[in-house]
């Protein structure tokens, strides 16, 4: 008999739809003997959004307070997917509630933040999970197991990108996403967070760092009503940006390894570039999320001019199987979430972590918190996670 698990959504933007979606598509791909989903909740402060939400996907009550969510006995499990200020607050009282929390990164505006909500899930004795989704890609992970096996040698570098135009209009309209108090680091919290954990997860842990930032597009204009995305508002009354439009970083990373990391939400012509390049005495890795299924590599022992050959994961590549029987038919990015998704319920079912944790997330906090403080004074800065 298969088990039910009430699950709430708080937040229901863009991202709150994809978590909804994800869950509803986990028993489609995986199976589940002892978990199942079932929506019970949906909370959106956004007059009608959230009546709206459990119309379409068919949660089973809908509310503007998320706090009627963590006092609801039905619901076991629950997605935040809020804007970022709200993540500390939201966490800590779901954990405390009793609740399993999948959370969106950066989970927060700071190290702190996320590291107050990974104690409370901790000392709720609940489990945590963090949208990490690049890190689920099939060939991310076979790219890390590449490099873990020494096929690489030992690894001497690596290049991580993220960059996108979502914020490159200048009729942007000024959300909370642009402010310091409620948006945090500004493309630090949207992407280099992505790219911190990247980092991570390929190479292990960074010992030090020495970033630069800046603000290129300064004013933008307040939307006159709820917004959802990157909602265009010009004519309006204009106010600051508060917060990065770009971050690039030297790594020094505890093996010795060198990287770079660079991130701009204001690049023209970049929709989602984001992937890496990792270097090692033998061979090179590269992979680009706009080709998600495939990835470069070259391994031999020519080392000058040794080619690089493309190759497309399949099944046997992390959850490929689970989506497609071949190999180079393609995933997309709403298949990350439903990993993300299975994972996370796999963790409650068998009370052992699968995929990113909150532990992960205060990883990525730190390197963000270092990135901040090294702009400001111009030095190299050590993590603390």
């Amino acid at each position: 008999m298969v088990d039910e698990l009430g699950v709430a959504v708080v937040g229901f933007g863009w991202m709150g739809r994809v978590h909804t979606q994800a869950y509803a598509r986990v028993p489609h791909h995986f199976p589940l003997p002892a978990l199942r989903p079932r929506l019970v909740a949906v909370a959106e402060e956004v007059p009608g959004r959230a009546e709206e939400a459990a119309e379409r996907y068919g949660f089973a009550s809908a509310t503007r307070d998320w706090r009627e969510v963590a006092a609801d006995p039905r619901v076991q499990a629950v997605s935040v997917t809020a804007p970022n200020f709200l993540h500390r607050e939201i966490g800590v009282a779901m954990a405390a509630a009793g609740k399993h929390l999948w959370i969106e990164k950066p989970v927060g505006l700071t190290a702190g933040d996320a590291r107050a909500v990974a104690d409370a899930v901790a000392a709720a004795g609940v489990c945590g999970a963090v949208g990490f989704n690049y890190r689920n890609a099939p060939a991310v992970e076979r790219a890390r197991d590449l490099i873990a096996a020494g096929e690489l040698g030992r690894v001497t570098h690596v290049r991580i990108r993220l960059f996108s135009d979502y914020a490159a209009h200048p009729d942007g309209a000024l959300t909370w996403r642009y402010e310091r108090e409620r948006g945090g680091s500004g493309v630090l919290g949207d992407l280099a967070s992505h790219g911190a954990d990247l980092a991570r997860f390929l190479l292990g842990d960074i010992a030090a760092l020495t970033a630069d930032t800046a603000v290129f597009l300064p004013e933008r204009a307040r939307p006159a009503g709820a917004t959802a995305g990157h909602t265009l508002a010009s004519g309006g009354e204009r106010g600051p940006v508060e917060n990065e439009d770009y971050v690039s970083c030297l790594l020094r990373f505890a093996s010795g390894a060198r990287g770079v990391l660079e991130a701009c939400r204001v690049s023209v012509g970049e929709q989602n570039n984001y992937g890496f390049e990792v270097h090692g005495t033998k061979g090179a890795v590269f992979w680009d999320f706009r080709r998600m299924n495939e990835f470069g590599v070259s391994l031999g022992t020519t080392y000058q001019d040794q080619p690089i050959s493309t190759v497309y994961v399949g099944p046997g590549d992390g959850e490929y199987g689970a989506f497609q029987p071949g190999a180079a038919n393609a995933m997309g990015y709403d298949d990350l979430k439903v990993i993300e998704a299975y994972r996370f319920l796999r963790s409650i079912a068998e009370g052992v972590p699968h995929g990113a944790t909150l532990a992960d997330a205060v990883h990525s906090a730190a390197v963000l918190d270092a990135m901040a403080r090294s702009a400001e004074t111009g030095g190299w800065v050590t993590p603390q996670a």
